[in-house]
């Protein structure tokens, strides 16, 4: 299953996320690709805003320390492989027990380890279009990261209108 969203604005991009958190089922793993400044972090912000996390805003990219976690209907595991060189770093750190779990995983630059992530992932990639601003197209593989994609349908303006108030 894909997707395409058009998102002019961060708050856009957040408002995806959001949408994605409210329908997150236990074990969703979203692999997010882009450039740098492409939204990668503004949509897990509305991930952990979807998923009910109190302080959503002071989520930020784990760049340095790898694995954030917070705390929501759902625990969210926000990871940034960008410092990771090897598929052997990433197995070293033991995040098998964060992917496909009971919680929620995002990682940003995930490309290097596609082979050590569940086959089971809705991958989400970021690009500039113009004057439409950021599009994301997301594909879903497997029935948890489906059902999720299905259910966040297309983003709703009342949350970006939330975000800017």
């Amino acid at each position: 299953m894909t997707r395409r969203y058009r998102c002019p604005t961060p708050e856009d991009t957040a408002a995806v996320g959001a949408a994605v958190g409210r329908a997150a089922e236990a074990g969703l793993v979203v692999l997010l690709q882009g450039d740098l400044g492409a939204g990668k972090t503004v949509f897990a912000k509305g991930v952990a805003r979807g998923l009910g996390v109190p302080r959503w805003r002071y989520v930020t990219s784990p760049t340095f320390t790898i694995h954030n976690e917070y705390g929501g209907r759902l625990r969210l595991h926000h990871l940034d492989l960008y410092r990771l060189e090897t598929p052997d770093e990433f197995e070293d750190l033991g995040f098998e027990g964060v992917l496909g779990g009971e919680g929620v995983c995002v990682l940003e630059w995930p490309d290097l380890f596609f082979g050590c992530l569940p086959p089971d992932r809705l991958r989400i990639r970021f690009r500039w279009d113009g004057a439409d601003g950021r599009l994301l197209d997301a594909d879903a593989d497997g029935p948890v990261a489906r059902r999720v994609l299905a259910a966040a349908g297309a983003p709703v303006r009342d949350d970006a209108r939330e975000e800017r108030e």
